[in-house]
């Protein structure tokens, strides 16, 4: 719209034509000229500009029509060229960022000011009957206004028997701009489609998060707006061009997020030996004992002691629907119960360890609060310990000559991802005697971190190099979730091979059984395809 009366008025006050038009052609240029603005001149009560006959001379014309628009409130005129360009506020041409941005004088804010955040911004607004007012908004939807805290649909300050709708500017610039199925849902209840403009002020409430984040932190850089939620937390990771801005940054994560009181950020990375970090709050309350409820289970821990990372829920619900009732799990690394407890859920029986103490204490809790406490044996070891104690043991009798006849499946759990591939060792000639059926020997989910191109094959290669031995075709590696730019999360599964599992076995690498392939191998192609897509 706005090219369209750029072009024509460059086309007659820049070039001048030296052959005069008919009349009769420059009426119908001022009607398409004007037809676009016809809504605000109609808001604005300008009044039409009309050329006479006597106005002979093009040139002579359009002046005329210069001068009189100039003098029409809402029409100015922008620069030396002299385009014209309609109300600055409902005008196409104005940024979308600008309208519902909030102001720029808060930029660089550090102690939240939220009065300083009001604005007013001009809309358009449709004046209907309140009594169709429900209606004819479920036939608004896609124009009406959106914005936090903001009702759509106000008291007309001069009709008490009307109602003012309020529309979307990007969506509804002029009475054309409505849907063919708007426009006759207007017309079966009789109702004007001629749009009002209407000054509405916004507050702080009325801006997202991150709109007010990216008005406040320096232009250009990245903006936080996302979070790990852990009950009443929210987990943030921020980047050091963020921090002078923390406070802040935490004060709007709780004003913006209902049922968060508290806002953290993490201060270094999980390298203990517990697994947890140090975390600063950065507003809100001090308590860290929360609540989370994952896959319909209840989980109570305190979040500064233990580790939790709720983007593994999905991940957490993969493995359990692997295990069939029966099977056992042992679970190395368990901290404080998402694979142990729904895995318990379903009648396997669990084994589970977590060298912290925090977290010990915790999954006994958690185990009792689901009540599977009765299925669950707990452990308080370290994990190489737990694999050549506990779990051999129970291996012993599990695929041992005496055991009963109705063999069920083993799953090892090892989610340590940054550690988790070294304890393989452990598996080196853990059990005695003759080895069992390969159907039967236990089946390993080992995660680890990987920066490499080919992230698959790396993992794959980090295994096969503590056990010293290849594990194609007997594994199959999953993406588990991006965790930073080229570092990916994976999880490689494979039955451990009887060679490495039963002492005095000779690896003879011509003559040696495998044991049957658990899925189709995952190709590099295909998995570099899944990463693309998660990406």
């Amino acid at each position: 719209m706005t090219f369209l009366l750029a072009a024509r008025c460059d086309d007659v006050i820049q070039s001048q034509p030296t052959h005069p038009r008919p009349i009769s052609e420059l009426h119908q240029s001022m009607r398409i000229f004007w037809r676009p603005f016809g809504f605000l001149r109609r808001l604005l009560k300008v009044e039409s500009c009309r050329i006479t006959e006597s106005e002979s001379l093009i040139p002579l014309a359009w002046t005329s029509l210069i001068q009189k628009l100039s003098k029409a409130p809402g029409i100015f005129l922008l620069d030396q060229r002299k385009r014209f360009s309609t109300m600055p506020e409902i005008e196409t041409s104005q940024s979308d960022s600008e309208l519902f941005s909030p102001p720029s004088d808060v930029r660089g804010m550090t102690t939240l000011d939220r009065t300083a955040f009001n604005k007013i911004v001009t809309i358009p607004v449709l004046k209907v009957r309140k009594e169709i007012v429900n209606k004819l908004m479920r036939s608004l939807k896609r124009a009406a206004l959106q914005r936090p805290g903001i009702k759509r649909v106000i008291e007309d300050p001069e009709d008490e028997e009307s109602r003012l709708i309020m529309l979307d500017p990007y969506k509804i610039l002029t009475n054309d701009s409505f849907e063919e199925a708007e426009l006759s849902i207007l017309k079966q209840l009789n109702v004007s489609p001629q749009i009002s403009k209407y000054n509405l002020e916004l507050t702080y409430e009325n801006f997202k998060s991150e709109e007010i984040l990216r008005a406040v932190l320096p232009e250009g850089q990245d903006v936080t707006s996302g979070f790990s939620r852990v009950g009443h937390i929210a987990h943030l990771n921020l980047r050091d061009h963020q921090l002078p801005f923390k406070h802040l940054i935490g004060q709007v994560m709780i004003d913006k997020n209902p049922g968060i009181t508290s806002a953290v950020n993490k201060v270094n990375h999980i390298d203990n030996t517990y697994r947890n970090f140090q975390m600063e709050v950065l507003y809100g309350e001090e308590n860290m004992m929360t609540k989370v409820r994952e896959n319909n289970y209840t989980y109570e821990f305190d979040f500064s002691k233990v580790y939790w990372n709720p983007r593994l829920s999905t991940e957490h619900s993969r493995i359990t629907e692997l295990l069939k009732p029966g099977d056992v799990l042992f679970d190395v690394f368990a901290g404080v119960g998402p694979f142990a407890i729904p895995a318990a859920k379903k009648n396997c029986t669990v084994f589970a360890n977590d060298l912290n103490p925090e977290s010990y204490k915790w999954l006994l809790h958690n185990c009792k609060l689901n009540k599977v406490d009765n299925k669950v044996k707990v452990f308080n070891l370290d994990g190489k310990d737990f694999l050549q104690g506990p779990v051999r043991e129970e291996l012993m009798q599990q695929l041992g000559p005496l055991s009963k006849e109705s063999k069920h499946a083993v799953h090892i759990v090892m989610n340590l991802p940054a550690k988790a591939i070294e304890f393989l060792s452990a598996f080196k000639s853990l059990l005695d005697g003759q080895p069992c059926g390969s159907e039967l020997l236990p089946i390993v989910h080992c995660y680890s971190f990987s920066k490499d191109a080919n992230p698959a094959k790396d993992v794959q290669q980090q295994a096969e190099a503590v056990l010293g031995i290849s594990l194609d075709p007997r594994s199959s590696v999953h993406l588990v979730r991006n965790v930073a730019p080229n570092k990916e999360m994976l999880c490689i599964t494979f039955r451990i091979p009887a060679v490495i599992l039963y002492k005095n076995q000779t690896l003879d690498l011509e003559n040696h059984e495998d044991p049957p392939p658990l899925k189709r191998q995952r190709t590099d192609k295909a998995f570099s395809e899944e990463k693309t897509t998660i990406a």
